[in-house]
């Protein structure tokens, strides 16, 4: 229970709360040679008890009800993009040119599974735009993985040197990561948020969330873990993307379950966006820190505009350091940070088994979130909370308590934890959320649409 009680305790809960959480071990599951099965169960168990803890304000229960984590649920579903099927068809995982790259004096991880991201790649290392992976592969064995990372972000692109333990904890941005909390909290206003109705305290399912207006401003995976959390509790959530950006179907599929999909052209509907916020409880904001300034959509911004506003915000290596600006996603910074080397074999770096810095952000992030919502319920006040990979990580290496000891019965596979369900996409096979407490939902109450396909209101 340490490390539930540490990420339990970054977000801000009641310490003696941490007991309502009772933890079901599954052996196998997520195996790797850092903790990630411990690490996975402690950011869901932590999500699960701040759900747990707004439906009981909200209810006005006399007792927080109690918390459920199965390892066998966590690690189905922080693997959910690898289990899904679309009328019985497998998602396109990792691009050709998003892997591990040999170098001169090392390797190189990039990320190209974005056609822009690719052209990007390409520009920089001077291959031609139908280059494959024999072009890639020789242009990388004539420079330093160093000189391929600042090459390739120079260009707008994504590559990252792999790097081992003691040499991230020497780079200036690991320095800038470690004097960071694991959840960043800040209350910004004295403005009251808009007081939430009372649940029903009979009847189920509670929903601590219900009546809620979350504006998704996130994309690939972790922001929209998170939100996809708060729909599964009642929130009516509305992703909005830019028109000319379009995310990758299966993934945006995958996360997009209890939400709706709207595009907005925040330099041409600017009026749209603004009646949107006006109304809205929480904003999530996963693009690189800054990139939302432009159109004064920061967080200060946003909480002067609608008083009593959380804004949550998700970024790769945190929003200060020198790499504060840079664009990441979870295998760049697992490269980076130590683990590609931890997991792979003398001759070749190696990953996690699922994308848990992600998912595991994604829920912390969700937990941040109800447990804002929550002491508004006391002072009204808006807040920020603030989740970054890069710091996630640094809590998988050096600070997760390893389960040694523990009984448990073995991970036989995800089955048990996989649904079915009809969508205006096609028959879903898809991975059961993982969040669950007393009298809490079991499933989202719509499943995920086209991307784009709806309209930019509140439902």
């Amino acid at each position: 229970m340490r490390n539930i009680a540490y990420a339990w305790s970054a977000v801000g809960g009641d310490p003696a709360l941490a007991g309502r959480v009772t933890v079901t071990p599954r052996h196998g599951a997520l195996a790797a040679r850092l903790p990630v099965r411990e690490a996975a169960r402690a950011c869901v168990a932590a999500c699960a008890l701040a759900a747990a803890e707004l439906a009981a304000r909200r209810a006005g229960l006399a007792r927080v009800p109690g918390v459920r984590v199965d390892d066998g649920a966590v690690a189905t579903a922080c693997t959910s993009e690898r289990h899904l099927l679309v009328d019985g068809r497998a998602p396109v995982a990792f691009a050709p040119l998003s892997r591990f790259w040999r170098t001169a004096d090392g390797w190189v991880r990039t990320h190209a599974n974005y056609p822009h991201h690719r052209q990007r790649l390409l520009s920089a290392l001077r291959a031609g735009e139908a280059a494959g992976e024999r072009e890639v592969e020789a242009a990388m064995a004539e420079r330093t993985a160093v000189e391929v990372e600042e090459a390739v972000y120079a260009a707008g692109g994504l590559a990252v040197a792999v790097r081992t333990f003691e040499e991230w904890a020497r780079h200036p941005q690991a320095v800038a990561v470690a004097g960071r909390p694991l959840v960043e909290h800040e209350r910004l206003d004295t403005a009251p948020a808009r007081v939430l109705t009372a649940l029903p305290a009979e009847g189920t399912p509670l929903l601590p969330a219900a009546g809620l207006r979350v504006l998704d401003l996130s994309r690939v995976i972790a922001g929209p873990v998170a939100t996809r959390t708060l729909s599964l509790l009642g929130a009516d959530v509305l992703r909005v993307d830019p028109p000319g950006l379009p995310e990758l179907p299966d993934q945006h599929t995958d996360t997009g379950f209890g939400k709706r999909s709207a595009t907005l052209d925040l330099a041409a509907d600017r009026r749209a966006f603004e009646e949107l916020l006006a109304t809205a409880d929480v904003v999530v904001t996963g693009y690189r820190p800054g990139a939302l300034d432009r159109f004064g959509l920061g967080a200060e911004e946003l909480v002067e505009r609608r008083p009593g506003l959380v804004v949550a915000q998700l970024s790769a290596w945190g929003a200060y350091g020198p790499w504060g600006g840079r664009r990441g996603f979870d295998s760049l910074v697992q490269a980076a940070t130590g683990i590609a080397v931890a997991e792979g074999t003398p001759q070749r770096p190696g990953a996690l088994p699922a994308q848990v810095l992600d998912h595991g952000s994604g829920h912390l992030l969700a937990a941040a979130v109800l447990r804002a919502l929550t002491e508004q319920s006391d002072d009204g006040c808006g807040r920020v909370v603030r989740v970054a990979l890069a710091r996630t990580a640094r809590w998988l290496t050096e600070e997760v308590a390893a389960d040694t000891g523990t009984a448990g019965d073995e991970y036989a596979g995800a089955g048990p934890w996989l649904a079915e369900r009809d969508s205006r996409l096609g028959r879903l096979r898809y991975a059961r959320p993982p969040v669950g407490f007393d009298g809490g939902p079991a499933d989202w109450a719509r499943p995920p649409g086209p991307w784009g396909a709806d309209a930019a209101c509140w439902a």
